[in-house]
């Protein structure tokens, strides 16, 4: 996920396994602890703590999963919001101390991989079932798995699809939806060219120099990957694979004739450029100011996870006189990136797991919460909310308009990072960021490949 936190995740997995996580290693649960996570004592009501992380889970979810777990349980959930810049830097120093660890905690997918290899969270096979089982999204449950056994499911996804302007794409010429990827790389670099509404610095689609998280869309597009695991057990970086190469060649191609964004720029609030107003201004609950960023219709097209629609839009006053943004069905739309074979792209799912903290001393407790997250009730509600259900049985709770249908589509092919034991400290390196600029800033591809793929080898291995 997202953050600077390089020299913390650098030292995850030897903080975690000096700290011994209560003891636990994926193959050798705790002796406090039985095979499966569950507490040897009697059932009885323990107030407990659940880590969720950024603000995606909105409040009336939060306020269902305390009343629920009163209920079942007896005790009381507290919930406590992290941010993604900071949170394997909380985990890291929280998860192996009984005393202040979460008991249950959201993680990002790509972060879960290197959290689950060094024996993080309990053991949960015996519930899989339980909740959900098979009909879980698979691919978040297998970076949450070693060895064939569980250790944290999905939470929510939100694969990443496009937003763009109808008006202004109808302005240049080009017909939307594209029907392939090469339909849609002609188009935007067309729309840019012919900047129908005359605007300085203009995107015919706007992706950031850094933004490795949208821009690898054309990698795994083109048949290619950031890493493999060899037979041996080990990671190897693929930058250099002539497939991944390929990708990476259209994605520059895009950022050199199709995007005005600063190559310095990551995958923040994109958003920002397709609306007409001067300026976003986004207030707190006291109504104070908390950020303005100037605009000026500056990109026809981005890519973004689903629930960023509800940052486009016309700006108008709600009823409490603030200002929100209402999505314009004449002026906007949406559709999943097209691949090269016309379905939908396998872009990278963003989205969360959840699991239960190894260390915690309320394993009963935390495993009353799991259930909670994976009732049918619940998994409805984050639909309902614009979040992808964990399970898929309930995907039709997003509804059926055309947020619903594009996130659906594009998540019908989407890919998550490899699920490496070092993965979360090649994110926290920044070494994608760093390498993706300079592909941004027109170098060699081919060259910067083989040189990051001897930075990043060792990184997926937890070296």
């Amino acid at each position: 996920m997202k953050g600077k936190i390089a020299a913390v995740a650098l030292g995850v997995a030897s903080a975690l396994a000096l700290a011994g996580c209560g003891g636990t290693t994926p193959n050798a649960p705790s002796s406090s602890t039985p095979a499966g996570g569950a507490s040897s004592a009697a059932s009885v009501a323990q107030d407990i703590t659940f880590w969720v992380v950024g603000s995606d889970t909105p409040t009336k979810l939060r306020e269902y999963l305390v009343e629920q777990y009163k209920q079942v349980n007896g005790g009381t959930l507290t919930i406590e919001e992290q941010t993604w810049t900071d949170i394997v830097t909380k985990l890291t120093a929280a998860m192996p101390d009984a005393a202040n660890t979460p008991d249950v905690t959201e993680i990002g997918n790509t972060q879960s991989p290197t959290f689950t290899n060094i024996g993080a969270f309990s053991d949960i096979s015996d519930m899989y079932d339980e909740l959900g089982g098979s009909k879980l999204l698979q691919s978040f449950v297998e970076v949450g798995e070693v060895e064939g056994k569980n250790y944290t499911l999905p939470y929510y996804f939100g694969s990443r699809y496009m937003f763009y302007r109808k008006d202004v794409w109808a302005a240049a010429g080009v017909t939307a939806p594209p029907a392939t990827l090469d339909d849609f790389n002609k188009a935007v670099v067309t729309i840019t060219e012919k900047n129908p509404n005359g605007i300085a610095d203009f995107s015919g689609f706007f992706i950031g120099g850094q933004d490795w998280r949208n821009g690898i869309s054309w990698v795994f597009a083109n048949g290619g990957d950031l890493a493999k695991q060899g037979s041996d057990g080990k990671w190897t970086s693929t930058l250099s694979d002539a497939n991944t190469i390929k990708g990476l060649k259209q994605l520059q191609e895009l950022q050199l004739k199709a995007s005005m964004a600063p190559t310095t720029a990551k995958d923040q609030s994109p958003w920002l450029y397709i609306n007409d107003t001067d300026s976003d201004i986004v207030k707190d609950d006291a109504g104070n100011v908390t950020e303005t960023t100037p605009t000026s219709l500056a990109a026809a097209t981005i890519m973004a996870p689903g629930w960023a629609h509800w940052s486009i839009g016309d700006l108008v006053k709600d009823t409490a006189g603030k200002d929100v943004r209402e999505w314009n069905t004449e002026k906007f739309g949406t559709f999943a990136l097209p691949g090269n074979d016309g379905k939908p792209a396998p872009v990278f799912a963003g989205g969360s797991n959840v699991g239960i903290s190894a260390a915690s001393k309320n394993q009963e407790g935390s495993r009353d919460l799991m259930k909670i997250i994976f009732s049918a009730e619940y998994q409805k509600m984050l639909g309902q909310n614009g979040l992808g259900p964990g399970n898929q049985d309930y995907v039709s709770s997003l509804g059926d308009d055309e947020f619903a249908t594009a996130l659906i589509e594009s998540a019908s092919n989407s890919k998550l990072t490899p699920a490496a034991p070092g993965w979360a400290t090649v994110e926290g390196s920044a070494k994608l960021e760093e390498l993706f600029q300079k592909i941004a800033d027109g170098g060699d591809v081919t060259a910067l490949a083989a040189e990051y793929d001897a930075i990043l080898t060792p990184m997926l291995n937890g070296a």
